[in-house]
């Protein structure tokens, strides 16, 4: 059976890769149950409570990350390290997720046949 990683790597606004990963990640729900969400480096920030992108033009799709619940998407896992980098706990975060080391992102990497970076 295919298991697919989505892997997010890129701050929140700035460019629309984030949106279009949170699209993609719910489209691909409905045709599989086997796939996890990590957020790792400046990825971290699209979990963050209270964002304010309209200031920036850019839309607000941060609440759309409290659907993952309603599509079935329960394996949400945040590197601790980039959260704690940029002074972030997971108190700070819309949803709840696994905190994960770098070296344990890695491996869990292992359990996916495939991997969606954005």
């Amino acid at each position: 059976m295919t298991k697919i990683a989505f892997i997010c790597r890129r701050g929140p606004h700035g460019t629309a890769s984030g949106r279009e990963g949170l699209d993609a990640l719910l489209a691909t729900s409905a045709l599989t149950e086997s796939l996890a969400l990590f957020m790792m480096g400046d990825g971290v920030l699209q979990l963050v409570k209270e964002q304010s992108p309209q200031a920036t033009l850019q839309r607000h799709y941060a609440p759309t990350f409290k659907m993952l619940e309603l599509y079935d998407i329960e394996e949400v896992y945040v590197c601790a390290v980039s959260l704690a980098e940029r002074g972030l706990t997971v108190a700070d975060l819309l949803i709840p997720v696994t905190l994960l080391s770098p070296a344990e992102i890695r491996r869990s990497w292992d359990d996916f046949t495939t991997h969606i970076c954005f």
